[in-house]
């Protein structure tokens, strides 16, 4: 098991930038596969994007693919999402989430039912 914790959320405008944090503080943190997910209220929770335990394999969403950018530094246990040219749909709550258990340079999966640790979430609100 590894905790995780977001932050970076907030308000922006239609056409802003936000960056999202998730760190981890154990040192374990290079052995998980990272990823982000989002929710917003009444639907469910969708694959945002998801980095690789080396950070060299990456996956996004459609959704945010182009305006969105995933990184890892596992110096610092820390994983970054760097999302411009925000949109009114991307108002949701974003949530880490870890998997352990893959190889190195794999491929990261996008499904949420394969990872089983999470953080509470942080809030992305775009206003148009």
């Amino acid at each position: 098991q590894v905790r995780v914790g977001e932050s970076g959320g907030g308000q922006v405008q239609a056409g802003g930038s936000l960056r999202l944090s998730c760190a981890a503080p154990e040192p374990t943190f290079s052995l998980y596969t990272m990823a982000w997910f989002r929710q917003d209220r009444g639907k469910e929770r969708e694959f945002v994007a998801a980095v690789s335990r080396e950070g060299s394999k990456k996956r996004y969403s459609d959704s945010v693919k182009g305006r969105s950018t995933l990184s890892r530094d596992n110096h610092v246990n820390t994983v970054y999402l760097q999302m411009n040219m925000l949109k009114p749909e991307d108002t949701a709550v974003y949530y880490c989430a870890a998997k352990a258990g893959d190889p190195l340079l794999t491929r990261p999966s996008g499904d949420l039912r394969d990872y089983n640790n999470w953080g509470q979430g942080t809030q992305v609100t775009v206003s148009s």
